[in-house]
């Protein structure tokens, strides 16, 4: 029998965390203007035998908070004791977002579009490059955990990039009840670990500043199953299999008005099915809204007064059923 190879150690911020040990470490990042020093806390599990490593994100986006709930649960469940390689886990990536129950942080910039970042730019600027340079380089691959946006309810979903195969793999893996390929964006978190050749996994569940059950669940066990499928940890994983979508296609509001759904989300829909309506305060001008085609909505606004061409719902097809 041969001899096993050790972790490989981890380094975060002049810290190192070798083969069998957990560490709680900070990236610093900036101060408040009271003062206050305000870093990115980063847990790490580091087992002694050689495997990938792996980081687990959540709060990339401060308000939304259903990624952090999960993280913080599994990391009270002790359910990261891994049997082999690495788990990087981050909590809340954008602290000050969270903190102001925002998207964004505090100059108004979005984090997700400031990668790879400046070590001098914007304080947006300076967590992207913080991120880029101290975490990207270590891991294998990464899932990134978010939700809707405001009003929006994503039923969980994984999106992968359609240019990686590997990311498609761990999508599969992942197992949530959906999933399909989705764009690269520029100044994106994936996108720049896409250049770094490390694929990154995007799931999306519930909605922003609200904490929805179904979603963390399948987040939680969604990240076991990788974790399973790596030999990571021990355990078995569901037999249920996700839907693939090839295209996926938002359906908007052709007038403004209240807006009433219809149908409930992951529901299966035929072309022409009345989805909801859209109709003035006196009843006098209502406007059905239809499916374009057979498929599942996968995500409702819950806005209940819209504009023309605000985004109402996100429906995917697979197009060889």
């Amino acid at each position: 029998m041969g001899i096993e190879e050790e972790s490989k150690d981890i380094h975060i911020n002049g810290t190192t965390i070798s083969a069998g040990q957990n560490k709680l470490v900070h990236i610093t990042i900036a101060r408040l203007p009271t003062g206050t020093l305000i870093d990115i806390p980063v847990h790490v599990f580091n087992s002694k035998k050689e495997g990938p490593t792996v980081l687990v994100q959540a709060g990339l986006h401060g308000d939304e908070i259903n990624g952090v709930e999960t993280l913080r649960r599994m990391l009270q469940d002790g359910q990261f004791k891994i049997k082999k390689g690495a788990v990087i886990v981050v909590p809340i990536l954008n602290v000050f977002g969270f903190i102001h129950f925002s998207r964004d942080v505090p100059d108004g910039k979005d984090v997700n579009r400031s990668f790879p970042g400046s070590r001098n730019g914007s304080l947006a600027s300076r967590i992207a490059y913080h991120y880029t340079n101290e975490i990207l380089p270590q891991i294998d691959f990464g899932i990134d955990l978010h939700t809707g946006g405001g009003f929006k309810h994503n039923f969980p979903q994984v999106r992968y990039t359609q240019e990686d195969e590997k990311s498609k793999d761990l999508a599969e893996m992942f197992n949530a009840p959906f999933y399909f390929p989705s764009r690269l964006i520029a100044g994106s978190f994936r996108k720049t670990a896409f250049k770094m050749n490390k694929p990154i996994l995007v799931y999306e569940g519930g909605e922003s500043m609200r904490f929805d059950e179904k979603s963390i669940e399948v987040s939680v066990q969604g990240i076991k199953n990788i974790l399973i499928g790596m030999e990571m940890i021990s355990g078995k994983t569901p037999e249920n299999k996700s839907v693939h979508f090839d295209a996926t296609r938002w359906v908007r509001a052709s007038k403004a008005g209240m807006f009433i759904p219809e149908v409930e989300n992951e529901s299966s829909v035929l072309k022409g099915q009345v989805l909801g309506m859209i109709t003035d305060t006196y009843a006098k001008k209502p406007k059905k809204i239809k499916a374009p085609f057979d498929g599942h909505v996968f995500c409702i606004n819950h806005q209940a007064v819209v504009n023309q061409g605000d985004a109402l719902f996100h429906l995917g097809r697979n197009i060889g059923n």
